[in-house]
């Protein structure tokens, strides 16, 4: 993707400087960006040919990079959305592509060039460097990752996917050696017509994400109800596909990386109510940020889970019994009693 302006644009193309910013902003940036469409084959990554090269140069550049893009027509003028993605440009075939030499990021390009490094020990290294984690994914989608014999390009939904995964597992399994919380909490944070709401426990590792879409938003345009989804984790993780998609590891990562800050434990509890004002998907990019400024929001502070949960759920519209239904692990909060009480 290629902006047709010079100078710094790294905020075209670098959703942790977004959140906050007018939405139509954003699409801005997007729209800005005329994207070069090319078919290759997933393995092309063990041994990359001229295309290829060039993008894995320009995902190792530590700035923004001259870069010139030819087009075998004029692209076409749409707006491509998607809930996991950050909106896409123009785009159109591919027909040729050069830049100039870029100021390389050591960090990942140790990564690249180390063909002995499973996937999961690159992104883990790289984020505890400080690498961002929109820059680990794209590269991870280029197939820069992994032992030499077995890297392969990896559709950029899945990058992400797999990435926001990875780091927040690296972060989960420190977290079960370290003492929980003491008290009851409670976030909130609304932005984009979104409403977020956190419950931390003090109890083991445990993680559910749920989200409820309005009538008249992205995902709910053909009924006059809230529809709601989510899945939740027990103390050793899950071994399918979270069937919410890709918010539960984004979100599941903002939260590991809270917990991670205070050196402490928790089981977590994350809603998010979506109103007919939200008019877009901005990608998953949206959740991982959103919850990331909703952990660091001053708290609630509750002696019991009853108190914490009447108080998160007084901030959001759908009813509490509602809630309940949904949430695996309110309505097991409330109705069971632990052996700690005897």
């Amino acid at each position: 993707m290629v902006p047709p302006q010079f100078g710094d644009t790294t905020v075209l193309d670098t959703p942790e400087e977004w959140l906050g910013r007018p939405v139509d902003q954003i699409v801005s940036y997007r729209y800005s960006l005329v994207r070069g469409n090319s078919r290759s084959s997933v393995e092309e990554a063990r041994e990359p040919g001229r295309l290829l090269s060039s993008l894995q140069e320009l995902a190792m550049a530590a700035r923004p990079v001259d870069t010139e893009l030819k087009l075998t027509k004029a692209p076409r003028r749409i707006l491509t959305l998607s809930e996991d993605t950050q909106p896409y440009g123009p785009s159109g075939p591919l027909d040729g592509f050069r830049i100039d030499n870029p100021s390389v990021d050591r960090r990942v390009q140790t990564a690249y060039y180390d063909r002995d490094l499973d996937a999961t020990g690159a992104v883990d290294d790289l984020y505890r460097k400080g690498v961002l984690v929109t820059r680990i994914q794209k590269a991870f989608s280029l197939g820069m990752f992994g032992v030499g014999p077995r890297r392969k390009i990896v559709p950029t939904r899945w990058s992400i996917t797999a990435v926001d995964s990875s780091i927040s597992l690296g972060l989960i399994e420190k977290m079960k050696h370290r003492p929980s919380i003491d008290e009851y909490r409670v976030y909130s944070f609304g932005v984009y017509d979104n409403q977020y709401v956190a419950m931390l426990l003090p109890e083991p590792w445990r993680f559910e994400w749920i989200e409820a879409w309005f009538p008249n938003t992205t995902w709910n345009q053909f009924t006059t109800q809230p529809y709601m989804i989510g899945d939740y984790e027990e103390y050793f993780g899950r071994t399918k596909y979270a069937r919410v998609g890709g918010c539960y590891y984004s979100t599941r990562l903002a939260v590991a990386e809270a917990l991670e800050r205070e050196r402490r434990q928790a089981a977590a509890i994350v809603l998010r109510e979506t109103y007919p004002g939200f008019i877009m998907p901005l990608g998953v990019w949206n959740v991982r940020e959103s919850i990331r400024e909703l952990m660091k929001k001053p708290f609630e502070r509750h002696e019991t889970f009853r108190g914490a949960v009447d108080s998160a759920l007084s901030k959001l519209v759908i009813a509490k019994s509602k809630w309940m239904r949904e949430s695996v692990l309110i309505s097991r909060e409330l109705s069971q009693t632990k052996i700690s009480a005897f």
